[in-house]
């Protein structure tokens, strides 16, 4: 076999490339592959209906499509181009390596596509919060005049952007704010950002990268050839630690943010108010107001402390492409968060109800149990491997009662037990969607004026919901039917 050189991505015409999964990010990259006169074949696991439907209109555009055997080489390949959510260890990718033959993610081949006008990356990846500081990004960009787009795995697939840049005025960019996962930094060894951000690590996927370790040192790959500056969180020591391992451009600095006072390469917070000690002449003994805490859209009447973190975060990559000060306050009050993340639905009978469905992980309900005093909490769902003691002891002296719901809820009330046994706990033995409801009007039991009830499930959603969105959605309805009843 002739391996394809991975340097060499100019010519595309009739080399064999086969695609792994069908899916948010496969589909468009076998369409633009084929676009460029590659040879493709689509190979998926699944063959169902919807496979089936996108597998019809792929092969009207010539490619091949294997359904139900995402396991075996197709002969002849000289690329993989994998969907981001493959396992490493997957067989595919085992007999691609004894093979010789190299394996790109989307973003991987997005980077390759790039042409030589192409808009700088600025990147952001962390354990949670990356969608929410890419568009604070994004919104910022604009309100500095700059042409640009929230992208990656934002939902905005990478290749198709890539393609389209240049071609009209709508698709020229200045800069683009891209969201990095996990999964696809691993398949990404050749992406060099401007600069780039790591706001935190927790543990998560790691049934995916197999360690912590692993996890972290993809995270890690988003510093690699960075050329103005790595971004981190100074109350994170690990993603400094990131930093200090990446191999960067000769002048990338390193610079923090912090919830506290900064230090010079630092941004941070001072009498509510983000302040700049990098980005100005003499950061020694000089520092730029950039904003108020005030002007980052609030969630029940105060912005929430890790949404504070991701505005320092979409301000220091901001102020590192040289975007003035006045764009980062305009930026930051102009920016509206997406909905089930920290969203205020209702005030009923004195108590805030808060929907915080996004929060799918341990790392993610911390920082949102830590926005309020008094919390009743409802929890649960699938626990994806992930331990609930470090949670509960930290949340503990904040909860007036918890309601749980799904598969995993005896891992969280067993944590209770141990570190909050005083705490009123309502375990409903139901994984239907209905579910919510009751859980509502149980929280509502729980709860006195003044209090929040929080859903900051901690868990995935698949248990009893297609997606966290809809589990949001079931929770807004609930309180919905709470203030109509009158309660």
């Amino acid at each position: 076999m002739t391996v394809y050189d991975p340097q060499d991505l100019h010519d595309l015409a009739g080399r064999h490339i086969t695609v792994a999964g069908l899916g948010v990010s496969g589909v468009p990259a076998a369409r633009a592959l084929a676009g460029l006169g590659a040879r493709v074949t689509v190979v998926n696991g699944t063959d169902g209906e919807r496979e089936r439907a996108q597998a019809a209109e792929l092969e009207q555009l010539g490619v091949a499509v294997r359904l139900g055997d995402g396991e075996t080489l197709p002969e002849g390949t000289e690329v993989v181009v994998t969907s981001p959510g493959w396992k490493p260890t997957s067989p595919l990718f085992l007999a691609a390596e004894q093979a010789g033959v190299p394996v790109w993610g989307d973003v991987e081949l997005a980077w390759r596509l790039r042409g030589p006008d192409a808009a700088p990356w600025l990147a952001v990846t962390g354990t949670n919060g990356k969608t929410t500081t890419v568009r604070m990004l994004a919104s910022i960009l604009g309100a500095a005049g700059l042409r640009t787009a929230a992208v990656g795995n934002i939902g905005v697939p990478l290749v198709d952007v890539v393609l389209g840049e240049g071609r009209t005025e709508d698709t020229s960019y200045d800069v683009l704010a891209v969201e990095l996962s996990s999964y696809q930094l691993h398949w990404a060894p050749s992406v060099r950002a401007h600069s780039a951000a790591v706001l935190n690590l927790a543990p998560d996927h790691l049934d995916w990268h197999g360690s912590m370790a692993a996890y972290a040192a993809d995270k890690g790959r988003i510093y690699e050839g960075n050329t103005v500056a790595c971004v981190y969180n100074v109350a994170d020591p690990a993603t400094e630690d990131l930093v200090r391992e990446a191999d960067v451009e000769e002048g990338c600095r390193a610079i923090g943010f912090t919830l506290g006072t900064p230090g010079p390469s630092q941004l941070g917070i001072v009498d509510d108010i983000l302040v700049d000690r990098a980005f100005v002449e003499n950061r020694q003994r000089q520092a730029q107001e950039l904003a108020e805490v005030a002007d980052i859209a609030p969630a029940a009447g105060k912005p929430a402390p890790h949404n504070i973190a991701n505005a320092l975060a979409a301000a220091a990559l901001a102020r590192a492409f040289g975007v003035p000060a006045a764009a980062v306050r305009e930026g930051l009050r102009s920016f509206h968060p997406d909905a089930h993340r920290i969203q205020h639905v209702a005030d009923v009978a004195g108590v805030s109800y808060i929907d915080d469905s996004k929060a799918t992980n341990t790392h993610a309900a911390e920082a949102s149990l830590a926005a309020y005093e008094h919390i009743v909490w409802i929890a649960g769902g699938l626990a994806k491997g992930a331990t609930f003691d470090e949670l509960v002891r930290t949340a503990a002296g904040r909860l007036r009662g918890v309601v749980l719901i799904g598969a995993d809820r005896a891992l969280i009330r067993e944590a209770l037990t141990r570190h909050a046994p005083d705490v009123p706990v309502v375990d409903l033995d139901r994984t239907d969607t209905g579910a919510m409801s009751e859980a509502v009007r149980e929280a509502a039991r729980l709860a006195e004026p003044g209090d929040t009830v929080l859903l900051a499930p901690a868990c995935a959603s698949m248990d009893m919901f297609v997606n966290y969105n809809k589990r949001g959605e079931a929770f807004a309805d609930a309180v919905g039917e709470l203030a109509a009843a009158g309660h």
